[in-house]
């Protein structure tokens, strides 16, 4: 078989189960496969495999006709301007949290210091600690979960990326592990309600960790959390920035404003327009 017939054949299974990017996922998988560009598959379309890979290949693709995310599929998830390793102790990074990582380097070009204090709580792969560790070069980073998994695959991306000198990283829920107080704190917790969780896709809902989504019946609970004990571990002027759901802007904007400990609260849109990143001030 070439290239050519192998994708229109993963393709076809792929749309029959309703993956919402069969075409996609397969080149993406062929090209794992076989170590090389998914360029390669459209100027060499008459390419052929050999039965070794092309029986590997498809059992690539009949994990994916059951939704395993094409991420764990394939151990790794472009993130800002690198590869994370993943697997299933950590939530796949997702273009749209990038937001965050953007936000806080906004807010660091106007601190004027030799060491600006960052704290990830939640760290999950490590993406965001790792973002903002590479791009600030005068910050000092902390990173935590709950999760000793995560932390372990987190650890393992800072090595990976030669980075793990510049993040310290601490197990522990919210801020139990932490000590001393920060310029900024970052934040992609879980948001999700319980009714929600159920709702979700499968390749989500089957698939990623549940702690790292599923917040509880409200889906805001981890916010009154974060909200209120961050002020202990934030510097006067210091920053609290966190992700959120495209539903919840009015609810964690009250939670902010009802704790009476924050001004210049501000919300930043994703690129599909949607709420994305609240970000509030320590008074």
């Amino acid at each position: 078989m070439t290239v050519h017939d192998i994708l229109n054949e993963s393709t076809k299974s792929l749309e029959a189960v309703a993956i919402p990017s069969a075409r996609l996922d397969a080149e993406v998988l062929l090209s794992f496969c076989l170590g090389c560009d998914r360029l390669e598959f459209y100027k060499n379309s008459d390419m052929t495999i050999s039965e070794t890979k092309l029986a590997a290949f498809r059992n690539l693709i009949a994990r994916r006709i059951k939704w395993e995310p094409v991420a764990y599929i394939t151990g790794r998830k472009e993130f800002w301007s690198f590869t994370v390793e993943v697997n299933s102790s950590v939530l796949i990074p997702r273009p749209d949290t990038e937001v965050i990582v953007e936000e806080t380097i906004n807010i660091c070009g106007k601190i004027d210091s030799s060491e600006i204090k960052i704290l990830d709580i939640g760290t999950g792969s490590g993406a965001i600690a790792l973002a903002l560790a590479k791009e600030i070069s005068q910050a000092k980073v902390m990173a935590t979960d709950i999760s000793p998994a995560a932390l372990n695959q987190a650890k393992k991306n800072a090595c990976a990326m030669q980075m793990d000198n510049k993040i310290d990283f601490r197990h522990g829920n919210l801020f139990e592990p932490v000590e001393g107080v920060f310029d900024i704190i970052v934040c992609n917790p879980p948001y999700i309600s319980t009714k929600d969780y159920e709702e979700l896709p499968a390749g989500v809902r089957d698939y990623e960790p549940a702690i790292a989504l599923l917040a509880g019946k409200k889906g805001t609970e981890f916010y009154e959390k974060l909200i209120y004990q961050a002020i202990d571990h934030l510097e006067k002027n210091g920053w609290l920035l966190m992700e959120i759901g495209a539903k919840q802007e009015k609810t964690v904007r009250e939670i902010i404003e009802e704790s009476g400990f924050y001004d210049s609260v501000e919300m930043r849109r994703d690129y599909a327009g949607l709420p994305r990143v609240m970000r509030a001030r320590r008074k």
